[in-house]
């Protein structure tokens, strides 16, 4: 099911998985979605660690500096800081009913759960779920405590949905572009978004 909305908040903390969080948002660029982007202070260490990109420091220069990269207008691409509680995405009355949290850290997963609110990206979340949006987290850990199931356990009976970076093989991955794909395609299906990123089950099966 397509939605005609097209706003969604895009928050991005500091888990393993900043490839995902890049491509995701560039998919959803192209797609013509206007993306509200929270990134945390943890994030930008990953972002220099995998990506070797270190992002501008302040949320105006950096919401420039993905405007040129992906060449859309500011209109299309709004970042905010950390703790601007003033932004749209703070209120039940004007945030986006869409959010996923790309890669989700287990640190972000545990505040979402229990409702911590300390930062922007916390009472984000916080907001869809009291809403009844979609809110999809992509945590990127392994081994998984008890500590975490249990909050993801907790956020999946309140109809978040929980979706591991763990990208499948049956479509025979050649690089680890492939292997990101499948990880973001799978989110664009659940946002109702399309995507030509990877075939479905069953519709375009290899020759054998």
């Amino acid at each position: 099911m397509k939605t005609a909305d097209k706003r969604i908040t895009l928050a991005i903390t500091g888990a393993s998985g900043a490839p995902y969080a890049l491509r995701l948002l560039e998919c959803m660029l192209a797609q013509g979605q206007e993306v509200s982007l929270l990134i945390s202070s943890a994030a930008r260490v990953v972002f220099a660690t995998e990506e070797n990109l270190k992002l501008p420091g302040s949320a105006e220069a950096l919401q420039t500096f993905l405007c040129e990269r992906y060449q859309v207008p500011t209109s299309q691409l709004k970042v905010y800081g950390k703790e601007e509680w003033f932004s749209p995405v703070a209120s039940g009355s004007a945030a986006p009913k869409r959010m996923v949290v790309c890669p989700c850290s287990t640190g972000t997963l545990s505040a979402i759960a229990t409702g911590a609110s300390d930062n922007l990206i916390e009472r984000a979340a916080d907001v869809v779920i009291k809403e009844r949006g979609q809110l999809i987290l992509v945590p990127r850990e392994m081994p998984l405590s008890s500590i975490h199931l249990e909050h993801m356990l907790n956020l999946s009976r309140l109809g978040v949905t929980i979706m591991p970076a763990a990208p499948g093989f049956y479509h025979q991955p050649q690089s680890i572009a492939d292997l990101v794909d499948f990880v973001v395609a799978r989110i664009l299906d659940h946002l109702g978004l399309d995507q030509q990123l990877m075939s479905r089950w069953g519709y375009d099966q290899r020759n054998s």
